[in-house]
């Protein structure tokens, strides 16, 4: 059996068990990055059940990405937000990392979220800045979308002109300057990780026109972009990457920054959700 029709029937293994657990069809998905769970907390009437449960679901290694998945109403809309995230350097294969954005589509969603702590490279930025992500660089030496295609899934090359959806970003702009919130819009660029990066591959990064850089959201955006989702990525800087002003990192920090930005970014996405989709 090829892997195309193998990954089909492993979606439909996990979509299963989360319907039978009582999950309904989402509007939207979320994937919600490190030190950037707190909206979990403010889903109305939600499922919960740790990735672990989930048939072929990657579970978390990584001590602050809780792992469950969790259902319910955000904003007056249906939404599945998986409280943490897996990433490749723990081992996983972008197959495996993007593997819960295909449940999601498959559970009906339309829309995803992603939100992901980074490193500023623009000398603009300052921590606890949210960046609207508008492109992105992939330079993880990978892509979940290699190997046998299964056009149920999605197209062999899909477009990749507009990776982040406009008007979602558009949206999450006007709710931004409604709440009062600078929101930066910029390019993100994807490394494997798991160690941060030298002065001079921060230099060659902004060289090549990135202004932010994290270890994850470009795999899922890939898989989500094949799959017909529309995305909205929003990224917090949670340390900046100034070769010439650089500090070791420290990941205490990094969730301090983290978790101050998290209100502003919460407010941002429920003002987007909202507006989303209602002309349809």
């Amino acid at each position: 059996m090829s892997e195309a029709p193998g990954l089909r029937r492993r979606i439909e293994e996990a979509a299963r068990r989360l319907t039978a657990a009582g999950f309904e069809r989402p509007y939207a998905g979320m994937i919600l990055g490190s030190g950037l769970d707190q909206l979990a907390e403010r889903i109305e009437g939600p499922r919960v059940l740790p990735f672990g449960e989930i048939p072929h679901f990657p579970v978390s290694t990584v001590a602050h990405h809780r792992g469950e998945l969790i259902q319910g109403t955000f904003a007056g809309r249906p939404v599945l937000v998986m409280k943490g995230r897996v990433h490749a350097y723990e081992g996983y294969s972008l197959q495996e990392v993007t593997f819960p954005v295909r449940v999601m589509r498959a559970l009906g969603a339309e829309a995803l979220v992603l939100t992901s702590a980074v490193g500023g490279l623009h000398p603009l930025y300052r921590e606890g800045d949210i960046v609207a992500v508008v492109d992105h660089i992939n330079l993880m030496g990978d892509n979940p979308l290699i190997g046998p295609n299964d056009d149920a899934l999605g197209p062999r090359f899909p477009d990749m002109s507009e990776p982040y959806d406009r008007g979602l970003v558009e949206l999450a702009v006007g709710a931004a300057l409604k709440e009062g919130v600078a929101l930066h819009r910029g390019v993100f660029a994807a490394v494997p990780g798991p160690n941060l990066e030298t002065r001079a591959e921060y230099r060659f990064l902004r060289a090549i026109g990135a202004d932010i850089v994290g270890m994850s959201m470009v795999p899922e955006n890939l898989v989500a972009v094949h799959a017909g989702l529309k995305v909205l990525g929003l990224a917090v800087v949670t340390d900046l990457c100034f070769p010439d002003a650089l500090r070791p990192a420290d990941i205490g920090r990094i969730l301090e920054v983290a978790a101050r930005a998290q209100p502003a970014l919460n407010r941002i996405i429920e003002r987007v959700l909202l507006h989303a989709g209602r002309a349809r």
